[in-house]
């Protein structure tokens, strides 16, 4: 069996179920961008040398795939468990609270690229948040998406980002977006 069927030479794509639709209808970009998410997180883990943060985001990779194959399925099984809980999004939410605890963390905003696994992180924050995106407006559509799957890509980009800054105060990086003698308020939780 080969991966090339051609069935999507001409622009269409099937769906968990064999439903047939546009490359571009918004559920395929809803779970594009997921998939997305998840190559370049593996990318992150690929260049992180902190082992603890590339088991979290290993398991936080296998979340994803789950979460594309629920956007990919239009009509989910009834009894079916959400591929995303409430429980799931307090276990991201609690992964940040504690890196923000770490002293030296919460400096200032970071100009990506000081480290590269941090910079690999802040690349896939931006993903993170396209992807994002994406699954609110496959919901404007009138589609049912679970809500906790927004909370969780929400979170997520949040985790991403710390967790770059947890690696270059690891690191002794300093990616300050303000030179020192700047002054001024140097960290909002506005953002």
């Amino acid at each position: 069996m080969s991966i090339v069927t051609r069935h999507g030479d001409r622009g269409q794509t099937g769906l968990v179920g064999g439903v047939r639709v546009s490359k571009t209808s918004p559920r395929v970009e809803a779970y594009g961008a997921v998939d997305e998410l998840n190559s370049q997180i593996g990318f992150a883990r690929a260049i992180c040398a902190d082992a603890a943060i590339g088991a979290l985001l290993k398991e936080i990779q296998r979340e994803l795939f789950a979460i594309g194959g629920a956007l990919a399925t239009p009509a989910p099984r009834p009894g079916a468990a959400p591929p995303v809980t409430a429980a799931m999004v307090e276990r991201l939410t609690a992964e940040v609270q504690r890196i923000e605890a770490i002293d030296g963390v919460l400096g200032d905003w970071a100009i990506p690229g000081e480290h590269a696994a941090s910079a690999a992180l802040d690349v896939a924050r931006t993903v993170c948040r396209r992807a994002e995106r994406r699954v609110v407006q496959l919901a404007e559509t009138g589609e049912d998406v679970n809500a906790d799957l927004l909370a969780y890509l929400n979170r997520l980009s949040d985790l991403l980002w710390i967790l770059g800054r947890q690696i270059e105060a690891e690191a002794g990086v300093d990616a300050a977006l303000r030179e020192p003698e700047s002054g001024g308020p140097k960290w909002s939780r506005a953002w």
